[in-house]
């Protein structure tokens, strides 16, 4: 796998701060690359849990040892709740810093680390995992070279039953991947944002929500995400005025439909149409996503998933909660520096 993304046995440095369940993922792959240097956690059996994946690799249970040492990078796989406090820690330190989405909880928190990055010097960027997704960057192939058409609408779904969590509300905990991903292949931020959502579960945690955007082009999509539903799915279908392209991320399968719109005659959506299997690469999207930071941090060069567009998409999740706040109503989006981002990358 190392060599495949390629490793030529220059990376830098990094430590994992988060040893749960993700975190322990971000071990296994570092450590495959060759790159980890130091894992810690508060939690003595989650040291113990990731000491088997990397048992050469230095464990401690306070943020300020892993400060003080000489790694290059820290990635930060802990609490939403935490991240703008230890993110702003470790860039202050000079560390460059991956940190697991969201960036922040709310764009002003987000504004600052994305300046002091851009004041020290440091690399900032955001753990959203799907911009490194094989099949997402097929998907991004497809639009850029005109086979869906122009686009006209998105719906992005991701339901599971999972765990209600008092710090963040599933608009923020799960929503951050869509957001991310409607963005980029889009190219645009919405002007508007409209979202409701319910507690049903814990009061006052939001549980479901579904989110609509509105973008300058005339491109509409919806997000839809969820903590109980008793099944897990993972599904984006991205309609053109081509064709339609749906990709399921639990089946792991990219389908392009011909389904045509806007043509001179009507269009027929309810013929059958099978699809075609569209191949991507079966490279694992946290081990490109890891090699990316790895490259940005050795190079010094702006990850794709940077603090901007990370800032980009919180400013459309903190619309989306002001929206559910007041009943859907629809929230224009400011004009904040994320707005000036350029999320198509060329």
């Amino acid at each position: 796998m190392a060599q495949m993304i390629g490793f030529d046995g220059t990376w830098p440095s990094v430590a994992v701060v988060g040893c749960g369940s993700w975190g322990s993922n971000w071990v296994r792959v570092l450590d495959r690359l060759g790159a980890l240097s130091l894992v810690c956690d508060h939690d003595r059996g989650a040291l113990r849990q990731v000491g088997g994946m990397a048992p050469s690799c230095r464990q401690v249970r306070s943020l300020a040892r892993v400060l003080d040492s000489e790694v290059d990078a820290v990635v930060l796989a802990t609490p939403a709740d935490s991240h703008f406090r230890l993110a702003r820690r470790a860039l202050v330190a000079g560390k460059d810093v991956l940190v697991e989405k969201p960036l922040a909880l709310d764009c002003r928190a987000g504004a600052e680390l994305v300046r002091l990055a851009a004041e020290r010097g440091r690399m900032l960027m955001v753990g959203h995992l799907l911009e490194y997704h094989p099949a997402i960057l097929e998907l991004r192939e497809l639009i850029a070279s005109g086979v869906l058409g122009e686009l006209r609408y998105l719906h992005s779904s991701r339901l599971n039953r999972g765990t209600v969590r008092a710090g963040e509300n599933v608009l923020w905990s799960l929503a951050p991947h869509d957001a991310a991903i409607v963005l980029r292949l889009v190219g645009e931020l919405p002007h508007e944002v409209s979202a409701t959502g319910g507690s049903f579960v814990r009061s006052g945690v939001a549980d479901v929500a579904t989110t609509h955007l509105s973008f300058p082009s005339g491109v509409r999509a919806d997000v839809f995400v969820s903590w109980f539903f008793p099944f897990k799915q993972q599904r984006l279908v991205v309609i053109g005025s081509k064709k339609t392209a749906s990709f399921d991320d639990v089946s792991r399968q990219l389908m392009i439909y011909d389904r045509p719109l806007g043509t001179r005659q009507e269009p027929s959506l309810s013929s059958r149409d099978e699809g075609e299997l569209r191949p991507f690469d079966s490279a694992e999207p946290l081990a490109l996503e890891a090699a990316a930071f790895l490259e940005a941090v050795r190079d010094r060069k702006s990850p794709l998933a940077d603090g901007r567009s990370g800032l980009a998409v919180l400013e459309l999740l903190e619309a989306a909660q002001q929206s559910m706040a007041v009943g859907g109503t629809p929230i224009p989006l400011g004009a904040q520096a994320a707005v000036a981002t350029t999320m198509r990358a060329e």
